[in-house]
């Protein structure tokens, strides 16, 4: 009998195996630069929906890293929606401002075409709805289109909204009300979401402290909300009541945690706890009330998925409206069981899963 070894964590197949994923796509074509991976997690309710985001990451296994995280959570984050859609996640690597040409892009949409289906590609971090046009010249099996293409046009709004009432949701637990007029805001990036983000805040009244990765579009947005500006890592130790990430995942890990002066974390950001099973129980010791990313974050997905099933953008954004009240369900839900809040998200996204999964058993 040939003995099995376990494979270890820093593999590539060993990663897969720790994150369960069905299948992972490496994307490669000398002519245009492309370097892509594709992360399929879960299929079990539906297709697997997520956006590819391009970024110049520091190394091959960070970007296969951050697409194995990322799909996971898309799976988690359409379960706990209630949506009929499985988890993925593309990545392109590389810097979006020196590599991106229609010709990667449609190269890329070729690769999407040929999973036959099962991963639906969509926007994310430095892409666009102009991005997504390319990309369907290849492949019908892409989402987050433009309003005059028949699509749902940018998730960005929508995923600020969803964020917003997951904040206020959050906030409702840790103060009594969900008034975040007064509430002292860092907001850590301020892309296409959290620019929106920062829309409903300063409307409601909150005091804005910002930073961002590009110093000018920090400034200009410290200008245009009357925000305050501060350094990349000095955002963590602004004495405020609630911490938002709306950058890259992560932020919220051993070097960062005890520098936040905060009672809150709710941000848009995909991954914010670098390890859940290690940052999340932090915080409930440091007394700090945790909003489930991939919960507060789902309306860009909700979004999308609107477009995949002919809804329009008012049904998304009633639907998104609900993270309000999945977040207080999972918030008590976290609180009776003795659960951390992801923890808490993470089981009923696996309960449902689970479930549909025993449902699709049956003949």
């Amino acid at each position: 009998m040939v003995e099995i070894q376990a494979l270890p964590e820093t593999s590539i197949f060993g990663q897969i195996a720790d994150y369960q994923h069905e299948q992972v796509v490496f994307c490669h074509d000398h002519e245009t630069g492309l370097k892509a991976i594709i992360g399929i997690h879960n299929t079990v309710l539906g297709p697997a929906l997520g956006g590819t985001r391009m970024w110049h990451y520091a190394s091959e296994a960070e970007a296969l890293n951050d697409v194995l995280r990322l799909s996971r959570g898309m799976t988690y984050k359409a379960a706990i929606s209630g949506l009929n859609l499985g988890g993925g996640k593309a990545v392109i690597i590389g810097d979006a401002k020196t590599i991106k040409t229609e010709a990667l892009l449609r190269k890329f949409g070729r690769f999407v075409q040929n999973l036959n289906g099962k991963y639906i590609t969509a926007e994310d971090v430095n892409m666009t709805t102009k991005d997504m046009e390319y990309i369907r010249m290849e492949t019908k099996h892409v989402a987050g289109l433009p309003e005059s293409m028949g699509g749902s046009g940018d998730p960005s709004p929508v995923t600020a909204y969803g964020t917003y009432m997951g904040m206020k949701a959050a906030a409702k637990k840790a103060f009594g009300s969900d008034s975040l007029a007064g509430k002292r805001i860092a907001v850590q990036g301020v892309g296409h979401v959290g620019t929106y983000l920062l829309e409903h805040l300063t409307k409601e009244g909150a005091h804005i402290v910002l930073t961002d990765y590009y110093k000018e579009r920090a400034e200009e947005a410290g200008a245009k909300f009357g925000a305050k500006v501060v350094g990349l890592d000095d955002i963590y130790d602004q004495d405020v009541d609630i911490y938002s990430p709306c950058a890259l995942g992560a932020t919220i890990n051993d070097d960062t945690i005890d520098r936040l002066k905060c009672s809150v974390v709710a941000g848009c950001a995909n991954n914010q706890l670098k390890d859940e099973n290690v940052h999340g129980p932090a915080l409930v010791d440091r007394g700090i009330l945790y909003a489930p990313d991939f919960l507060i974050n789902a309306g860009g997905l909700i979004n999308v998925y609107s477009e995949v099933t002919g809804s329009n953008r008012q049904g998304a954004l009633t639907q998104t409206e609900k993270i309000y009240d999945y977040t207080l369900q999972v918030l008590e839900k976290a609180a009776a069981e003795g659960l951390h809040p992801q923890q808490a998200a993470i089981r009923q996204a696996e309960q449902r899963i689970a479930a549909i999964g025993r449902v699709k058993s049956t003949y």
